[in-house]
């Protein structure tokens, strides 16, 4: 890398600054709770969510903390447990601007654990947030060590992924169309 390129952050370092509280066994009752909730864990059985519970690690965000940021590269997606996350993206100008707002059993992060790519918009904690962390790594190993388990994950993100295209697709049709 030439000297005067900026070095792209790492999301994995916003995780550090973050309280760790544990694995994500300690709250699968919790996280089984999502299940109603979750358009994530809809086709997913508590045996499965005990598993993926094996491979994720537990942090907790006060609120105004960054949880991701911008432009960072990540190789993780994140289940909110419990809490609320304003999910924003700079304008032209600079200026962050709020998209949505996302509560509990909601994933963000898929788009940059699959392709690498950097974060496209931050996620900030708006009160105090508990969420689990699923690495890029931890995907892999988990395709190897339960295949029907990894399957039906990356099926999951797929149709998740796949559906939100075709909403901003239809958003910006609406709006070429000249609607608001």
């Amino acid at each position: 890398m030439a000297q005067d390129e900026p070095e792209l952050a790492s999301d994995q370092e916003n995780l550090l600054h973050l309280e760790n509280i544990g694995k994500g066994t300690a709250l699968t009752g919790e996280i089984s709770g999502l299940v109603g909730r979750s358009q994530f864990f809809a086709e997913f059985s508590r045996e499965d969510i005990a598993v993926l519970a094996e491979y994720m690690d537990v942090y907790r965000a006060q609120p105004g903390e960054i949880i991701i940021r911008e432009g960072d590269t990540g190789d993780f997606m994140l289940l909110i447990i419990e809490g609320d996350v304003d999910i924003l993206k700079k304008g032209v100008r600079g200026e962050q601007q709020h998209m949505t707002s996302v509560g509990p059993g909601m994933t963000l992060g898929e788009m940059s654990m699959i392709d690498g790519e950097p974060r496209f918009a931050t996620c900030l904690a708006t009160r105090t947030t508990v969420f689990a962390v699923l690495t890029r790594d931890n995907m892999a190993k988990i395709i190897l060590d339960h295949p029907s388990l990894g399957s039906k994950i990356l099926v999951k993100l797929v149709t998740m992924l796949s559906l939100r295209l075709r909403q901003t697709s239809a958003k910006l049709l609406h709006y070429m169309e000249g609607g608001r």
